[in-house]
């Protein structure tokens, strides 16, 4: 039986993050430009048009998976899961890097482009500025995290495939919940997904070459 890969390829890592960087300078451009209006409003009227009262109850759940006390909770239990279960050390420290990294890669970026929110068709409140949403990034990092830390523990290619498609379902489920509940404009959404595309790809390109580093050293050690 072919081996499954247990890594992405360095190169792959490194040209996800150039492409994402561009996507997320192109939204950004757009935005200071007021040039996605027309895409938001067709968006937001689109998710406008699934309001209920069901929906909006697993919208509100969907947020809360991606607020601070159950992400909180989700990386603590992994990290356990990493340390005591997988014996993992270097992992803990990528996965926190990684996700307290676009935390404060956020804030920054808020500041910097201070878009105020939503005010039509807001269900909930929140607080602070607008683009990038900070929940989809937060979002994105984690899950994407962690999938690519669970890659190698999974051995079949259909295990892999659900592994990806329940973390991406995650993402998306969180970043549609902020348009949905009008706290977030779509482009806020699409350019925190670029954002954590790049930051998640940097990430991993810095960490693959850390692991080949330490690989090396132990080789030469025992040659």
């Amino acid at each position: 039986m072919k081996q499954l890969p247990t890594k992405l390829p360095i190169s792959v890592a490194l040209l996800t993050c150039i492409v994402c960087a561009l996507g997320f300078g192109l939204i950004a451009l757009w935005v200071s430009d007021h040039q996605v209006r027309h895409f938001d409003h067709k968006i937001i009227t689109a998710i406008g048009q699934l309001e209920s009262p069901a929906m909006t109850r697993l919208m509100k759940c969907f947020t809360m998976i991606g607020s601070g006390i159950p992400v909180v909770i989700i990386i603590l239990i992994a990290m356990f899961v990493l340390y005591s279960v997988l014996g993992h050390r270097r992992e803990l420290f990528f996965l926190a890097v990684a996700v307290l990294g676009s935390v404060l890669l956020n804030m920054v970026l808020k500041m910097l482009f201070q878009r105020s929110r939503p005010e039509i068709n807001r269900i909930i409140e929140a607080n602070g500025y607008s683009f990038p949403s900070g929940h989809s990034m937060t979002a994105f990092s984690m899950y994407a995290a962690l999938t690519f830390l669970l890659w190698k523990h999974v051995p079949s290619r259909r295990g892999r495939i659900l592994l990806v498609v329940l973390s991406s379902l995650l993402i998306l489920a969180i970043g549609t919940s902020r348009i949905y509940l009008g706290v977030h404009y779509p482009s806020d959404v699409v350019g925190g997904y670029f954002m954590s595309g790049c930051w998640m790809a940097a990430c991993i390109w810095f960490y693959q070459r850390y692991e080949e580093r330490i690989l090396s050293l132990r080789t030469k050690s025992t040659a």
